[in-house]
């Protein structure tokens, strides 16, 4: 089944960014990882108008988000057992279970607090998964 292509005014990357701006004053401890969590914008490609309950909903089961802090310790793997030589790097889109997260705003930018190890993916785009 192909991915549901949402209609973006802007970048959902540049936004998600814009939004959050400054996060320099947040330390993140050993291999915790702080993600911002992807919203869908209401229509979708096709034309498609979500409800707003739809697109709300994404605050509580939303499985994407963009990759905006991690500790020092985070995607580091010596024994090559869960990232298997993979590179993370700040801004990739990540999924991951909802329930995983610890849910934090910052700066007023919904986002999830996890071990590293909760990430299941990545992905080149925040529609790809749903």
């Amino acid at each position: 089944m192909p991915a549901m292509l949402m209609d973006h005014d802007v970048d959902p990357k540049k936004s998600i960014l814009e939004q959050i701006g400054d996060t320099s004053n947040i330390e993140i401890f050993n291999n915790q990882i702080l993600c911002a969590v992807y919203i869908r914008p209401q229509k979708t490609k096709s034309g498609i108008y979500l409800s707003d309950k739809t697109v709300d909903e994404d605050r509580y089961q939303g499985k994407v988000g963009l990759l905006i802090g991690m500790g020092p310790a985070a995607f580091e793997d010596e024994n090559g057992e869960w990232f298997n030589e993979a590179s993370f790097k700040l801004h990739d889109w990540l999924v991951f279970r909802p329930s995983d997260g610890w849910s934090v705003m910052v700066n007023g930018v919904l986002c999830r607090m996890m071990s590293d190890t909760q990430v299941k993916a990545r992905i080149s785009s925040p529609d790809e998964v749903w």
